[in-house]
């Protein structure tokens, strides 16, 4: 695979106050991607981030579409041979895209620090997979999927962004992106490596009602 050939899509919905240390993150990689693309899907508080990163793409949403057609839409405008998504909350370790570059499969998964202040959440919910990390949290996602695995464009242009089950709170469309793209054959590699901080904050659970309830149980315990 061509080193060049990457396009990060930065994601992000009301984290205009936490998508400047994710640009930073991937603007001080050892390896560029050859695209960033950033998209506020109508949270309408990342106006200022063109005239502090004028080199990366925006798409700047009036209105909210959800998440699974505002990636839709933003998958189909990617030209490159893989895509990675990345939540504008979150942030890559900075020899992600180099290491990444350099395996060859239809899927690249690798595995997650989980910081923030609700990290222990992981923690509680899934013992086997998770442990305590150097102050965080280190989650094995050896041969699974994740919302910021690198996947070949082209797949899954074909398969779409789509809800995994139609009447949930949360639409799953990762999940359901790599149930369809296993069934298509896709080949899948697996990095141990720790490439994803994933900040689990107060925002994450607010924007689903189902896990409103869990954060008042923290607050409270």
């Amino acid at each position: 695979m061509r080193l060049n050939m990457i396009t990060v899509v930065i994601a992000s919905y009301r984290y205009g106050h936490l998508a400047a240390h994710c640009i930073e993150s991937l603007l001080s990689q050892t390896i560029s991607p050859t695209r960033i693309l950033f998209v506020d899907d109508g949270g309408l508080d990342c106006n200022h981030l063109p005239s502090l990163y004028p080199d990366i793409e925006y798409v700047l949403r009036e209105e909210n579409l959800g998440v699974v057609d505002n990636f839709q839409d933003i998958l189909s405008r990617v030209d490159t041979e893989y895509v990675l998504f990345i939540g504008a909350d979150n942030w890559l370790r900075s020899d992600a895209i180099e290491l990444l570059s350099k395996t060859s499969a239809d899927i690249v998964t690798y595995d997650v620090i989980v910081t923030g202040e609700l990290k222990e959440d992981i923690l509680m919910r899934l013992p086997i997979q998770a442990f305590p990390h150097q102050g965080d949290l280190y989650w094995n996602r050896q041969d699974q999927h994740h919302g910021s695995m690198m996947y070949r464009t082209a797949l899954g242009q074909k398969i779409g962004y789509k809800k995994r089950y139609e009447h949930g709170v949360h639409p799953q469309e990762d999940w359901n992106l790599w149930d369809k793209m296993l069934q298509q054959g896709a080949t899948v590699a697996s990095l141990k490596e720790g490439l994803l901080f994933y900040r689990r904050h107060r925002e994450n659970f607010l924007k689903y009602s189902h896990e409103t309830s869990q954060l008042k149980e923290l607050e409270v315990n």
